[in-house]
């Protein structure tokens, strides 16, 4: 990043004030938009999966010919000593050669078709990775959001109690003045007025930081911020419901059963070693050679063509072959194994989540209710403190607790906001789609066929695909709902 882009950013970061218009008030949807679409660490788990995709090229090529070229030029003087018998006194000999090879695997024991089924289920797994990553950066996005809304809310009531208790104070120093009130009730306004003006240089400061977070995941400033949408449409009418969509659409939890898929094909390509591998093989070439000496001149030229089939059947390798099953073997139960551990991890945050959510929205509820009720009792007081039925102190501490009700309400709206949001990504469910439905969405399928359509491709692969499927080691295939 540039250092005048940077200092944008900081200016704008630690800039209080927003001068945009309600009608071009930044909503989350164009947050999460524009995230979505620059963010880097979504950039870079694209860039990932892109990589993944070229696994099942490569495996493809097990059933693909390969072909090959070699040439050489040699050239070469002996000078006699002496005339040799045949009146030699110097022999230049030179020579040429190439030759293009063909070779075609017609079977591999099905090892060409074990590995391509694990390159297949890699990828799967690697678009359910990128899936998290997304989800991911959506939450942090939309946490993000809330917490500037929070911190403005935060620094608009921090300043409005300075402006309170600045009020207060002029009052104070008006009564004094008149000997309504002693030095005290003064002494007392100010150290509260004090104590309001450090809280407003905290409220800016962590707006600051907000706004900083902001930018780092959205990529822009934060402007003037809509209110947040309501995501009550989105979240499910129990947890039960919440279990159930976890346990299927959980980016972790299907990564985990694709991977599952290809340690079980990692074992059957081990037990491929096995078997015999048969493949063709094909040449052409050439051989040319001359030589001079003795005022004589000679020459030879010629060309070859071969074919061959070629089988060969493993007889004995030192228990390299039985050691390579036994590991792939492991290293499936230990994929099985991950796949449980995916589901508990899952259990344990809807269940995290769920929780929070139910706390928070009991919070919000209780924190209406404390706003309305402090309300209503600093205004009583107010009015006491007018006909000398109450003292200064009562009308501050009075003011101290209705702003941190409003305080405390403006959190718990940010936390059950986030809470929410919480129980979408354990489900799985906090899809782009959902928040920003008209923005492109990013499909690796199309990164996927378009390498996977690439140069390559022979007319006689899919029939030497199924050759090599016959009498192969089984690969299981488990449902992604298992």
């Amino acid at each position: 990043m540039s250092k005048s882009r940077r200092a944008g950013l900081l200016a704008a970061a630690c800039c209080m004030g927003f001068m945009a218009s309600a009608a071009n008030a930044e909503t989350l949807t164009d947050a999460v938009s524009l995230a979505y679409q620059t963010n880097p660490t979504l950039q870079q788990q694209r860039a990932v999966q892109r990589a993944t995709d070229e696994t099942v090229v490569q495996a493809k090529t097990g059933f693909r010919p390969t072909v090959s070229a070699t040439a050489d030029i040699s050239a070469s003087r002996t000078d006699y000593a002496n005339t040799t018998s045949a009146g030699l006194d110097r022999l230049k000999t030179s020579g040429s050669g190439a030759t293009v090879s063909l070779s075609q695997p017609l079977y591999t024991g099905g090892k060409a078709s074990a590995n391509l089924t694990a390159a297949e289920a890699t990828v799967l797994a690697g678009r359910e990775d990128l899936r998290s990553v997304e989800q991911s950066v959506l939450a942090t996005v939309i946490t993000a959001y809330v917490d500037v809304r929070r911190t403005e809310e935060s620094l608009r009531i921090a300043q409005e109690n300075v402006n309170v208790l600045t009020r207060q104070l002029d009052e104070s120093n008006a009564r004094f003045e008149v000997g309504e009130i002693t030095r005290t009730d003064v002494a007392q306004s100010q150290a509260r007025l004090a104590a309001a003006k450090a809280s407003l240089s905290s409220a800016q400061a962590n707006l600051a930081v907000a706004r900083a977070s902001y930018a780092q995941v959205v990529g822009q400033n934060p402007t003037d911020l809509a209110p947040e949408p309501s995501l009550a449409a989105l979240l499910p009418a129990s947890v039960e419901q919440a279990f159930d969509a976890a346990e299927a659409n959980n980016p972790a939890v299907v990564a985990a059963r694709y991977s599952e898929q290809a340690a079980s094909a990692d074992v059957a390509a081990a037990r491929a070693a096995y078997l015999p591998t048969v493949s063709a093989g094909a040449s052409l070439g050439y051989d040319a050679s001359e030589v001079n000496g003795a005022g004589k001149q000679f020459g030879d030229y010629d060309r070859a063509v071969a074919g061959s089939i070629t089988a060969r059947v493993p007889i004995f390798t030192g228990g390299l072959n039985a050691s390579a099953v036994r590991a792939a073997r492991e290293r499936e139960n230990a994929a099985r194994i991950a796949v449980e551990g995916a589901k508990r991890t899952v259990v344990q945050q809807v269940s995290s989540a769920w929780s929070t959510l139910l706390a928070a929205r009991a919070n919000l509820v209780s924190n209406e209710e404390q706003v309305r009720a402090t309300k209503i009792a600093f205004e009583g007081v107010r009015q006491e403190q007018q006909v000398g039925l109450r003292t200064t102190l009562d009308v501050l501490n009075a003011q101290q607790e209705l702003r941190a009700a409003e305080l405390a309400l403006v959190t718990a709206r940010r936390d059950e906001y986030v809470a929410s949001t919480g129980v979408l990504q354990a489900m799985g469910a906090l899809d782009i789609a959902k928040l920003a439905p008209d923005v492109p969405r990013y499909d690796p399928k199309t990164s996927y066929d378009k390498v996977n359509h690439a140069f390559g491709w022979v007319p006689w692969e899919p029939a030497v695909q199924a050759l090599d499927k016959i009498a192969s080691p089984a690969v299981a295939t488990p449902a992604p709902g298992k």
